[in-house]
């Protein structure tokens, strides 16, 4: 008991050094837990702007640690896969904070719509997705209202949007089917395959002399398919393609503050593109006023900087499941 007292007082002038603390507080965000804010719509309404949350670094094992700010690895990639110890994969619906392919300094929230193996038909309004283990998975675990049998197979129609409240086809500043489709004919890089699709529900458009109805991928294995809840006004896998396991880095866990920031004028226009652009939000706010009006605009840069307090101390496990508090 005696040895167990002198440790206990050992740590304690450790941790209550500059050394120790700081120390700590590197092992923390290494291995443990990391702030993040959230920049973007892309997953609202689950998560929103203004959001600041702790991410959980040891959901899915231990990512290779980098250095704050600079994001530099500090350590060699030992296993080849991005982690010091390989832990638990993605499973599909998770919420997942990871590097984006394209940047690996930059981090990017978005939900695992899919898994290694697993097929997917993006269409007007429709994520359908076919999963690797089959029909008669599929069948078992899926409502009959849901499930469409194209291609020879069955795929399953926006299979999370009734379990998750935030999921939503929303466009602020233009419809992302029809922007990937423009991706594609002015030669420009995408995830997916044009692709005419008999029997599926959707408008069809021409792309040269080829009529399509909708956009294909398979999920590389090992890899997951990252699409944000926002589906209309979020940059995903479906542009720049599936992570692999090397790139996760956790998972959302703690929202410890969030506050509407925007002003009024980002709010109604958005920036240079129109991201960020959010109109849905001055309605709910201004209600019957026009959002174009002097009025609106005093209401909401009344509201501006207010903090958010239905969300603060909230589980992202828990505050996905219900109707969202904006």
């Amino acid at each position: 008991m005696e040895k167990i007292k002198n440790y206990v007082q050992i740590f304690g002038r450790f941790a209550s050094s500059w050394t120790g603390t700081i120390i700590i507080v590197l092992f923390l965000i290494f291995f443990v837990a990391q702030s993040f804010v959230i920049p973007s719509g892309s997953m609202k309404r689950t998560q929103l702007i203004g959001d600041f949350l702790f991410a959980k670094k040891y959901s899915y094992g231990i990512p290779i640690p980098h250095l704050p700010w600079l994001e530099i690895p500090l350590l060699p990639d030992f296993n080849g896969n991005g982690h010091l110890i390989e832990g638990p994969k993605p499973q599909r619906k998770d919420i997942v904070i990871f590097r984006y392919p394209l940047d690996n300094k930059v981090h990017y929230v978005k939900r695992c719509v899919a898994v290694g193996g697993d097929e997917i038909i993006y269409a007007d309004k429709k994520l359908l997705i076919h999963f690797h283990e089959g029909d008669e998975y599929i069948k078992s675990n899926y409502p009959k209202d849901k499930i469409h049998d194209l291609r020879g197979k069955l795929w399953v129609e926006n299979p999370y949007m009734s379990q998750f409240a935030g999921i939503q086809y929303a466009p602020e500043s233009g419809d992302v089917f029809q922007t990937l489709l423009k991706y594609y004919a002015y030669g420009q890089n995408i995830d997916m395959v044009p692709v005419y699709v008999d029997g599926l529900n959707s408008p069809t458009y021409t792309i040269g002399d080829k009529e399509i109805n909708s956009l294909y991928t398979k999920v590389d294995e090992d890899n997951y398919y990252m699409v944000g809840d926002n589906r209309d006004n979020s940059s995903d896998s479906r542009f720049w393609g599936s992570v692999p396991y090397s790139l996760i880095v956790g998972k959302p866990w703690l929202i410890y503050m969030s506050v509407e920031y925007r002003s009024y004028n980002a709010l109604l226009n958005g920036d240079d593109n129109g991201n960020g652009k959010d109109n849905a939000q001055l309605r709910r706010l201004c209600g019957d006023i026009a959002i174009e009006s002097k009025e609106c605009e005093s209401m909401t840069d009344n509201q501006q900087y207010t903090i958010r307090w239905g969300r603060v101390g909230r589980l992202i496990e828990s505050i996905q499941n219900e109707q969202p508090i904006e």
